[in-house]
């Protein structure tokens, strides 16, 4: 029994050890370094208006449906968009319901756009992220939209150009992408 327990202390010993680095030194010490460091991306990524009032976050996509606001990627979360059910479909590319719903997204996103029935639509405006939750849409997808923004908004197309080339973020791994929330409160603002 003595050599049980020889054998036994050293196991537990390091186990409370390692629990107490793994789940209390490091995770403080990760969070000091970011809120540090990192103070607005630690803390969501917040924008507030004029007010101070949290209307989003740039690192999460909202539902825009109405015609003056871009559209964002359509969302697999939930009851859409919703950050507490971040998922995706699960439907793979063989999946004849994924299939059908992207074939009812693009004849969707042609009609709402004003584009030709045999236009090319951007993958990103008729299939969900992985998340569902992504705030991102390419530069083509925003492109496309801009005529139908710019005739609810009574705005030029110029203008509205001028507003995505603001709002473009380069990417370091891929390609460029426009950021919904901080585009439609850029029309918003004008």
């Amino acid at each position: 029994m003595k050599a049980f327990i020889s054998e036994l202390r050293p196991a537990i010993v390091a186990t409370v050890v390692l629990a107490a680095v793994t789940c209390g030194a490091y995770p403080l010490l990760v969070t000091g370094i970011a809120q540090t460091a990192f103070k607005k991306q630690s803390a969501g990524s917040l924008i507030t208006d004029k007010d101070g009032k949290v209307i989003g976050s740039a690192l999460l996509g909202q539902n825009f449906a109405a015609d003056q606001y871009f559209h964002p990627r359509p969302s697999a979360a939930g009851n859409g968009y919703d950050a507490a059910s971040s998922s995706g479909s699960n439907l793979g590319p063989t999946s004849q319901k994924l299939n059908d719903a992207i074939k009812e997204r693009i004849a969707a996103y042609r009609t709402k756009n004003g584009l030709a029935p045999d236009a090319t639509v951007p993958a990103d405006a008729v299939t969900a992220s992985g998340s569902g939750l992504d705030p991102h849409i390419s530069v083509k997808n925003a492109e496309l939209q801009t005529a139908r923004v710019a005739k609810a908004l009574n705005m030029s197309v110029e203008k509205v150009k001028e507003l995505i080339a603001v709002h473009t973020a380069k990417s370091f791994f891929g390609d460029a992408g426009v950021n919904v929330l901080k585009l439609n409160l850029a029309l918003d603002a004008q």
